[in-house]
């Protein structure tokens, strides 16, 4: 593993339950624009589910990638409250900024 991946995959574990944060977010924490870089790094998650990269969602909080597919992404957000209407978290009132 990369030391980019550890350094994402840690900002990732101190998500709350019942909070999200995006790709963006986490990138700017690093001092970087590589959105994607921190999507890439999520989805090599050797750790899942001790470190929740399925609470990092899109910057509009729109549900994006996750290796296990975008329904299961769905289901475990929904079993933390977290509520997707059309596809998107309302970030206004789940966001945490890492």
């Amino acid at each position: 593993m990369i030391g980019f991946d550890v350094k994402v995959l840690g900002i990732c574990r101190k998500i709350p339950r019942g909070k999200v944060t995006t790709y963006k977010a986490i990138a700017e924490k690093l001092g970087t624009k590589a959105y994607r870089a921190v999507g890439q790094a999520l989805n090599r998650n050797p750790y899942w589910p001790e470190v929740p990269c399925h609470r990092v969602v899109g910057s509009d909080g729109s549900l994006r990638g996750f290796a296990s597919g975008l329904r299961k992404k769905h289901k475990l957000l929904a079993g933390e409250k977290i509520k997707i209407k059309k596809g998107k978290v309302d970030l206004k009132k789940h966001f945490y900024s890492p």
